[in-house]
């Protein structure tokens, strides 16, 4: 059985506020909080899968985001009940001075 999650992969560029991908960072912890090694990539594409094809609830989401005020998610990088989690790619190095 071949998997959507296996599938060929797609490289797409997202421009949104800060506030939004710091977001994204938040919902990576929390998936780690239930034990969940994931993305962010893995992550948004679960996300919209779980969406259903509904014109009328998309409509409202987008209202309810465009109505969100700045600073909404001001709280979330201070969460102490989440676990920090390492961002992909290759550490870095620090070397003594």
């Amino acid at each position: 059985m071949d998997l959507l999650c296996q599938q060929r992969r797609h490289v797409t560029s997202v421009s949104w506020p800060v506030d939004v991908d710091n977001r994204v960072n938040i919902l990576v912890r929390a998936a780690a909080a239930a034990g969940e090694r994931t993305s962010r990539a893995e992550l948004l594409a679960a996300l919209v899968s779980a969406c259903e094809v509904d014109p009328e609830r998309l409509a409202d989401v987008l209202h309810e985001y465009r109505r969100l005020p700045s600073g909404e998610f001001a709280g979330d990088e201070d969460r102490d009940d989440l676990p920090l989690v390492r961002p992909p790619g290759p550490r870095r190095i620090t070397r003594p001075a």
